[in-house]
């Protein structure tokens, strides 16, 4: 008897061992099943939400072609056949030079404008034993335009210059949910009324709730916090995203002619609920020019 309960306890203490490596061993197991790190895309199906940027990048070697043209103003009825005989337009071409960085020019007709910007991603949304919350990206871009000035002293190009730096900050919250917050920091070298300024700060926001598999709703609206005149108006565009392919199609209504971040920040004078709203489109066609 006195040599039984030794060897009871040996035995118990053994199998106690033996059930805590097991479930050690099977803890790990699950946990190597957890990627550390699994990237979260889609949030929008664009590099633009509408007018501003989004929270998605160029893949490295991809070249995104846009065309995009904004009517006149629908409250104009069928004398302007609802804005469609009127039109401005912007054609840009955008590259992703990595997977976090990209570039893009382009130029609008409103002013004979062009402009230059860059691109570049600090977080990426992601889930897993690592996951990063939300998306995290920076772009800073100039414009310049170019149309014929009337006054008595001519601008120079330092004169009809402007710069901005945007801080995109998002998060794709379901499979059909997408919000982000874009605060900016606008600069213009000359300004047309002593009660602008040159500086300004704008609060910016976009949002995609997503549909089907190829259909989303879009919108961004932008407000700035001082420093534009007082019939300036607040920016808001309303869209659909249509898929097809190596094409995306944006249709959207919208208040404001203005199709960079100059032009739609400071030079947006109508009132989308008051019926200024102007129908237009952007078209996206995107080729792979490098492995």
């Amino acid at each position: 008897m006195k040599k039984l309960i030794p060897s009871i306890f040996l035995s118990l203490a053994c199998c106690q061992l033996v059930n805590a490596q097991e479930t050690e061993s099977l803890l790990k197991g699950i946990e190597d099943s957890i990627p550390p790190n699994e990237k979260v895309t889609g949030a929008f199906k664009s590099t633009r939400v509408i007018n501003a940027h989004s929270l998605e990048m160029l893949g490295k070697g991809h070249l995104d072609f846009r065309i995009l043209h904004r009517f006149g103003r629908v409250n104009q009825g069928i004398k302007q056949f609802f804005g469609l005989d009127a039109a401005t337009m912007r054609m840009s071409f955008d590259y992703g030079i990595t997977d976090n960085v990209m570039v893009g020019i382009g130029r609008s007709t409103l002013r004979k404008e062009y402009d230059a910007f860059i691109k570049a991603r600090i977080l990426q949304q992601s889930k897993g034993s690592k996951s990063v919350p939300l998306s995290l990206l920076i772009a800073a871009g100039s414009t310049v335009w170019t149309e014929e000035s009337f006054e008595p002293v001519k601008p120079d190009f330092n004169d009809r210059s402007a710069y901005y730096v945007q801080l995109i900050a998002g998060r794709k919250f379901s499979q059909r949910l997408s919000f982000q917050l874009s605060p900016l920091f606008l600069h213009r070298n000359m300004v047309e009324t002593p009660e602008e300024e040159k500086s300004i700060f704008v609060l910016g926001g976009g949002a995609r709730y997503k549909v089907s598999k190829r259909i989303a709703i879009t919108a961004d609206y932008h407000h700035a916090l001082d420093g534009v005149p007082d019939d300036n108006t607040d920016p808001l565009s309303i869209g659909v995203d249509i898929e097809t392919g190596g094409h995306v199609f944006q249709l959207h209504f919208s208040n404001t002619s203005g199709m960079n971040e100059r032009a739609y920040i400071t030079q947006t004078n109508e009132k989308f609920f008051n019926g200024d709203i102007r129908f237009g489109f952007n078209l996206s066609r995107i080729f792979k020019i490098r492995k």
